[in-house]
């Protein structure tokens, strides 16, 4: 067998693998990371009476978390596969987050003076980046660990996007439980919460995301 042949044959059903395999797996790393979330996030703060959906507050949540977390799944199936425009992704996620910083900083100028600090704080800005992290962290290792099959090239940057998707799917799970109502609130400490997974998927991804 000549040289070109046998490259041919050892080549042959090589490839990326298919896209809706990619699909399929995703939503159910997708599906295992929300449920954990959302059962972490009721164990450890309680889920919001249903009164509370009445009002604007928790739609306002979930608007920004979901959208985040719509932009950031179409972000991770881009970098795993290394050809793929990655700009349009990362696009919505710029917007969605100005969206959301606007309407904070508009809110707090809003706000009568003496209600600034607690329209920015709240009664739990100490805790809430973390508990967002805490409760997105398993989620992160099932996405992490379906994604590594897949062979991502730019591990940094899929950890990343790992970390964003799991990040802003942990929010919303929190954003179902937590009662703080002030948009500024959202717009600066869940944000943070979800940077800072999103830089343990990035560390991790190093590690996690390297095929072997």
């Amino acid at each position: 067998m000549k040289t070109d042949e046998f490259i041919a044959f050892l080549a042959k059903g090589s490839g990326a693998e298919p896209a809706p395999a990619l699909s399929h797996k995703l939503f159910w790393a997708f599906s295992m990371a929300g449920l954990i979330s959302l059962m972490l996030a009721f164990t450890i703060i309680g889920a919001q009476p249903v009164e509370a959906f009445m009002t604007p507050t928790p739609w306002m949540k979930l608007a920004y978390t979901v959208s985040l977390a719509v932009a950031a799944t179409f972000l991770t199936i881009r970098l795993v596969r290394p050809v793929a425009n990655r700009q349009a992704p990362s696009v919505w996620l710029g917007l969605v987050l100005l969206a959301m910083l606007a309407f904070g900083a508009y809110h707090l100028a809003l706000v009568p003076d003496e209600a600034k600090r607690e329209a920015f704080f709240g009664q739990t800005s100490l805790l809430c980046p973390w508990l967002i992290l805490l409760v997105s962290l398993p989620g992160l290792l099932a996405l992490q660990l379906t994604l590594r099959a897949f062979g991502p090239v730019q591990l940094s940057q899929a950890g990343f996007a790992c970390g964003l998707l799991a990040g802003a799917i942990g929010a919303t799970a929190y954003a179902l439980a937590c009662p703080e109502d002030s948009p500024t609130f959202v717009a600066v400490w869940y944000t943070l919460g979800i940077v800072l997974t999103s830089a343990v998927g990035a560390i991790s991804g190093r590690w996690l995301l390297r095929w072997t």
